[in-house]
């Protein structure tokens, strides 16, 4: 009884502590405090190659697609790279001159690591079943390979037993969300159809991981319960079952923004954790979350285990290496490279010959063009959502981010606008709007514009700065030293499954004509 009632407290000063807190990550004292990633990494799957961990995150329509994570001691991650550069292997509707598919692309998948290969396997909601491979997870990856042309599926997992032989578990989320588990040919490359089976269907079940540990076959999903989706787990002696089930996991909608997809991993000390994302997105996105496992009685229990055996959400604990050096994803850039640095992500595939780093040394330089036209007359969403070549970052959910450009508006034509924005289910855009060859700052509140000054110099600085309350304030500069304020507040929000996105945008509405160059993007968070 002593022992539940103090869990019980615990898991109430934890909830508590959760609302109440802006830290994040690596503390510098030996513990760490959750989210590790205060930024919408969704959909999280992680995997140990040696002493080394990485993690998959989806991307939806976001180019290149399916974000790389790496890290020493799973709590500090720096992005390393991205799968899939060419959307347009997955469906023209992601390309620049569509744009259709908000909410769609590349969802869940899984990393692993197989005959000295990375494989990395995902479905999309309207397209099917896509693969590729790496023998660096940096990349280059193989162009995306697409294993069956379906919809309605989704969550799909490799697993190779013993004997060699491939396996393929998924949801058809289209039918009941019953979970399916396929053969696959000997170079991972192909569904043997003949060989489906359905080993699980309840309310919402989805996520799949398998696992074999000591001879068990072990088979992680989340399904939906009467306090939300939960983390479940089977086990059996045999692959396709049948299968003990067990809840591993208790969540809470409201306080722990229900930690439910991720993946198990084993240290080389033999401690085992669970890396996942918090499946209840606020403005900042899915966030990511590391939670110790503890094996009961052969069940590897997530949090802090309970009298119930369940385990409970845990928002403080030591790290799994005490001395490990903090790191932090990646954001400033310079534009001093040929390529663009891994924290980049394109709105839907980019169009390759309106943007460069190399016709001007130093600078991006981005080509406006006109937005798609809108097909459906239903279709209310705004040119800032149908423009092509909008470069952005995630956002991070802390107590002080600032992200500051320096933009050369010199070769801006009428009819363009450019500059700095936020958008999810909402948008804001801060930027110089050319008419009549006049050039003016403009603040754009989800169609509600605030006209500022205009503007005759060469060059501006834009500025948005926010907390861990998600308010944004805009402000610009006409030396880069003293800002000004323009606008009111902007609230950062949630849509399309995604958090809400920093970006750089340059578009015309008439011609394509005119062009800016960025010369620095500077974005800096607090990292505690």
């Amino acid at each position: 009884m002593k022992k539940a009632l103090a869990l019980l407290l615990l898991f109430i000063v934890n909830a508590a502590f959760a609302q109440q807190s802006d830290q994040w990550g690596d503390q510098g004292n030996g513990t760490y405090i959750n989210p590790v990633l205060p930024g919408d990494y969704s959909d999280i799957d992680a995997i140990r190659v040696g002493n080394d961990y990485y993690a998959i995150s989806s991307t939806f329509q976001y180019s290149p697609g399916m974000v790389i994570l790496h890290s020493k001691d799973l709590v500090s991650w720096k992005i390393l790279g991205h799968v899939a550069n060419d959307l347009t292997r997955i469906s023209p509707a992601l390309n620049w001159d569509q744009m259709d598919r908000y909410g769609k692309g590349i969802w869940a998948g899984a990393i692993r690591f197989h005959k000295n290969k990375f494989w990395v396997y995902f479905c999309t909601p309207g397209e099917g079943f896509f693969m590729s491979t790496a023998s660096n997870p940096a990349g280059p990856w193989e162009p995306l390979h697409k294993m069956w042309g379906v919809s309605g599926w989704d969550d799909c997992c490799p697993f190779w037993d013993d004997d060699g032989q491939g396996y393929l578990v998924t949801t058809n989320f289209a039918d009941q969300y019953k979970i399916h588990l396929f053969k696959m040919n000997a170079d991972g490359k192909q569904i043997i159809m003949e060989s489906d089976s359905v080993i699980h269907q309840s309310k919402g079940s989805e996520a799949s991981k398998l696992y074999k540990i000591n001879g068990t076959y072990y088979h992680f999903y989340s399904e939906v319960k009467s306090e939300g989706r939960v983390p479940m787990m089977h086990r059996s002696k045999n692959i396709y079952g049948p299968y003990e089930t067990k809840q591993l996991f208790h969540v809470n909608k409201q306080k722990d923004k229900e930690p439910n997809q991720g993946g198990l991993i084993q240290r080389p000390s033999g401690d085992w954790w669970f890396f996942t994302h918090q499946g209840t997105g606020s403005w900042e996105g899915r966030t990511a979350c590391l939670l110790p496992v503890t094996w009961i009685n052969g069940w590897p229990i997530i949090g802090a285990v309970g009298a119930d055996t369940i385990g409970n959400m845990i928002w403080e604990h030591k790290k799994p290496e005490p001395k490990s050096t903090a790191v932090f994803p990646q954001t400033n850039d310079e534009f001093n490279n040929a390529v663009l640095p891994v924290q980049w992500e394109w709105n839907y595939q980019p169009r390759k010959e309106n943007w460069s780093l190399t016709q001007r040394a130093g600078f991006l330089r981005l080509h406006a063009f006109v937005p798609v036209k809108l097909k459906d007359e239903k279709d209310k969403r705004s040119l800032l959502y149908r423009a092509g070549n909008t470069i952005t970052q995630r956002c991070m959910r802390t107590k002080k981010n600032e992200v500051t450009i320096k933009m050369d508006i010199t070769k801006m034509a009428d009819r363009q606008l450019a500059g700095l924005c936020h958008y999810a289910a909402t948008y804001s855009t801060f930027g110089i709007k050319q008419l009549a060859g006049v050039r003016r700052l403009v603040y754009d509140n989800n169609g509600k514009e605030t006209a500022g000054p205009i503007i005759t110099g060469n060059a501006i600085w834009l500025r948005s700065a926010w907390g861990f309350d998600g308010i944004s304030h805009y402000a610009y500069s006409l030396d880069g030293k003293i800002f000004t304020p323009l606008g009111g507040e902007y609230k950062l929000t949630w849509g399309y499954y995604r958090g809400d996105r920093i970006g750089i945008y340059s578009f015309n509405e008439q011609e394509e004509k005119g062009w800016i160059d960025v010369d620095w993007f500077h974005y800096n968070y607090a990292t505690f």
